[in-house]
């Protein structure tokens, strides 16, 4: 036998790793004492929203400390009525590209409203970690379909915005009015924007995103379609300094869209703690 090289002598002789514990276990054992949320019989406790098997063996899903044994189901009608945020992200799916799952992930990572996936493929959810269960997914045989509807869903916004800040107007409700119109206003910036690297591109560190848009990403190799990139509103690409031509889609797809972030989410110190 091989005697391993000093590297690797060392570093099993090292107290390392020391991993941290990854969630919680059974209800009884982390919470001795406490009622379980799940019990019929106790009114005053019960909350539909526990999952009765995770109540009984734990629950290690990568998911949120104040999620922990929730169902998956409560889990998204929570997050959609804490409110999503307003981009979408879209993926063309001509090469069965094992990028999409990780995209998914960080969709959800960030609160994306909806996660499109265009063209004829099926696509590989291990790097989503199951993160698709929460997240509003739809599907789309191109990217010429996907586009015409998010541009009919916006012009629907617009016109029931519009709407609404009328009616507030005739009732002389100055502050509905105005929020009204902002919403108006804010609709009328929507856009969809192609994230790839090419001639005539705006850097991404420059570009200042609107509040409702959809990021259009591509397949790792060949990028965009030639269709995507006509559909487009604005080009943007992220800036890079190194002897590669671009970065792998699902690390692009999770830099644009934490630009998005940066730009217009408001933090909450330590969001990801119950």
């Amino acid at each position: 036998m091989r005697e391993p090289n000093p590297i690797t002598k060392a570093a099993l002789a090292s107290d390392e790793p020391a991993f941290r514990e990854v969630g919680v276990g059974p209800w009884a054992e982390t919470h001795p004492g406490r009622p379980r949320p799940d019990d019929f019989g106790d009114p005053a406790n019960f909350d539909a929203r526990y999952d009765r098997e995770l109540l009984d063996n734990g629950d290690r899903r990568n998911v949120l400390d104040k999620y922990r044994y929730w169902t998956v189901p409560a889990i998204k009608a929570d997050l959609d009525r804490q409110g999503r945020h307003p981009f979408e992200v879209a993926i063309e799916n001509w090469t069965h590209d094992f990028n999409i799952g990780s995209m998914v992930r960080t969709a959800n990572a960030f609160a994306a409203a909806r996660v499109h996936i265009v063209g004829p493929h099926k696509w590989n959810r291990k790097g989503a970690l199951m993160t698709e269960l929460y997240q509003h997914i739809a599907h789309h045989p191109t990217i010429a379909d996907l586009v015409a509807d998010w541009r009919r869903r916006i012009a629907g916004e617009i016109a029931a915005a519009e709407e609404a800040a009328a009616a507030a107007a005739r009732r002389n409700d100055f502050a509905a009015t105005a929020r009204h119109q902002a919403e108006v206003d804010e609709l009328r910036e929507a856009k969809v924007i192609a994230m790839d690297i090419l001639p005539g591109a705006v850097p991404m560190e420059t570009y200042r995103f609107p509040r409702r848009c959809l990021l259009l990403f591509g397949a790792e190799g060949p990028g965009l379609s030639e269709k995507a990139l006509d559909l487009a509103d604005d080009v943007v690409y992220i800036s890079q300094f190194g002897s590669v031509r671009s970065i792998n889609a699902g690390a692009a797809a999770a830099v644009a869209m934490h630009a998005w972030i940066a730009q217009h989410a408001q933090i909450a110190q330590h969001a990801w703690i119950a």
